[in-house]
């Protein structure tokens, strides 16, 4: 987890896994004598997607946008439809706009956006997308009541169960033509706690030899019957 963190440090609209934690009791505890406290160990139970903003850096790029808000911008992939914060986008060959891996980015009324890439392409704060002083659609972004409910494809888009609560109009969200969104992952952060996992399996993988050192002199040694 931390070292695909670390791998998308600088993929736009990225967002970080985090584990959750809860606690646990072994099964000795139940054997534990009266008036003690029983040991209670912390495991990681799952992972969940960080949603925090990353930094918005320009770029100059027209067809770049970022988004300053809670909102996801939506696009249609061979599987269905997705969900990503990435506004990293293009003009297709066909002359629809298009993410980088080339999937179509709707509009408001869930069409595609057509443009002309000979043409300066203007969008605005509320994601309208303007060529030639003329209105030619608007980015549909949306929001979750419960981002969590998103599951990760790829490193930077998302879907959501047919079952869970359908994305409504982002309302408080900027459309920010020129600009990116980075990834919220702190490389350095990563790092350093990857270094100390290292080091506990290390820890840990020495106590186990050890311990296996010690019961291979027990059998060897201690059992032995003198006469």
């Amino acid at each position: 987890m931390l070292a695909n963190n670390m791998a998308n440090a600088s993929t736009p609209g990225f967002k970080a896994d985090r584990e959750f934690y809860t606690l646990y009791q072994s099964a000795e505890a139940a054997d534990s004598p009266a008036g003690t406290t029983p040991p209670v160990l912390p495991v990681i139970q799952r992972q969940w997607t960080d949603f925090a903003q990353g930094s918005v850096t320009p770029t100059g790029n027209a067809l770049d946008v970022a988004l300053n808000g809670k909102g996801f911008l939506v696009a249609q992939s061979p599987g269905g439809t997705v969900y990503t914060r990435s506004g990293s986008l293009r003009i297709s060959p066909r002359g629809v706009l298009e993410t980088m891996d080339g999937y179509a980015v709707e509009g408001q009324n869930g069409t595609t956006i057509p443009l002309d890439s000979s043409k300066a392409v203007d969008i605005s704060r509320d994601g309208t997308v303007r060529q030639d002083g003329q209105d030619v659609s608007q980015l549909a972004v949306v929001e979750l009541a419960d981002p969590q409910s998103l599951s990760k494809r790829g490193s930077n888009y998302f879907w959501i169960d047919s079952s869970a609560t359908q994305p409504a109009p982002a309302a408080q969200t900027e459309v920010l033509q020129g600009q990116l969104e980075g990834a919220n992952s702190q490389p350095a952060e990563s790092a350093v706690r990857l270094v100390n996992i290292m080091r506990q399996f290390e820890t840990l993988q020495k106590a186990m030899a050890i311990g296996a050192e010690m019961n291979k002199r027990a059998i060897e040694e201690v059992a032995k019957v003198t006469s």
